[in-house]
């Protein structure tokens, strides 16, 4: 995966300054404030020119330009006013969906819908007690989606989460253009080396947590090269808003977002983007919903 190959990188140049189941019902809350967070709909942009790559290389100490690839092209969005969930869904809330959907709980899923890591830390004695409110990793593309069903919500677009993410400013990061550092977010240069609560680092200007660092949040859209026109409302295929059980006929790679605890500062950028095969479980990748 991209990112990996970007860990890779920065490690040899010292940048670390651097089961198929029934629907599940819902429990259809209404958005709150202490929970979701409106945002506005508005027109933005997403993506970066080929003329600007030279210069993201210089602010992320990147030799290889094609590292910046996947940012291509820039291209005009436009937005309606969504909900999205304040912070990352926890391991405690996920325990509930599970509770609740038996067929979500470990070790139930066929072979086809998880490459064999799913929920594999709550094995470990005390770590769902201990890490209650950290974020729930080790959670695959399709439980993601059950869960935010299970809420009456879906996932965020990745066009909906880059956008939530700026907190109503321009800059390079969640919190703006300062450097990213220890007490900003949970990446690679803070040491923690695992995920942290959803509630430890500060929020950025919409008063969301996590929106660089922790871990990375899978999104609805297949994995696509950016369009080179104006997109409305734009959807990334693949069953983007799949109702019932139609989403686990998914095969296709899905956007992750966000960067993560092991990540360098260009993994935490805001118009970094990497993807993930649905089924993939990995100790590294968490979710939250939109509605």
């Amino acid at each position: 995966m991209k990112h990996i190959l970007i860990l890779l990188f920065l490690s040899a140049t010292c940048f670390a300054q651097a089961e198929h189941g029934s629907p599940v019902a819902s429990s259809n809350p209404s958005p709150a404030s202490d929970t979701m967070v409106l945002i506005h709909g508005a027109t933005t942009h997403m993506g970066v020119s080929p003329a600007e790559i030279p210069h993201f290389q210089k602010v992320f100490d990147i030799k290889s330009p094609e590292l910046f690839r996947d940012e291509l092209a820039r291209h005009r969005v436009t937005l309606s006013d969504f909900y999205i969930d304040r912070y990352l869904v926890t391991n405690a809330e996920f325990k509930q969906f599970v509770d609740a959907n038996p067929q979500w709980q470990p070790d139930r899923l066929s072979a086809d819908l998880d490459n064999g890591n799913y929920l594999a830390h709550w094995k470990t004695a005390g770590a769902l007690a201990d890490k209650a409110n950290h974020p729930v990793v080790n959670v695959n593309w399709y439980a993601a989606v059950a869960y935010c069903q299970w809420e009456g919500k879906r996932l965020p677009t990745e066009a909906e989460w880059e956008y939530a993410a700026r907190g109503g400013i321009s800059g390079l990061f969640s919190w703006g253009n300062e450097p990213a550092d220890k007490t900003r977010a949970n990446y690679l240069a803070a040491e923690v080396h695992d995920s942290s609560a959803v509630n430890e680092y500060p929020a950025n200007g919409s008063g969301l947590f996590d929106m660089g660092g922790n871990v990375w949040q899978f999104l609805a859209d297949e994995w696509q090269t950016y369009p080179k026109t104006a997109q409305k409302n734009p959807v990334g295929g693949g069953n983007l808003f799949a109702t019932g059980t139609d989403f686990l006929n998914v095969k296709t790679r899905r956007v992750i977002r966000g960067g993560s605890f092991d990540g360098a500062p260009v993994n935490l950028w805001i118009e970094y983007r990497d993807s993930h095969p649905p089924n993939g479980s990995r100790p590294f990748v968490g979710f939250r919903c939109a509605k």
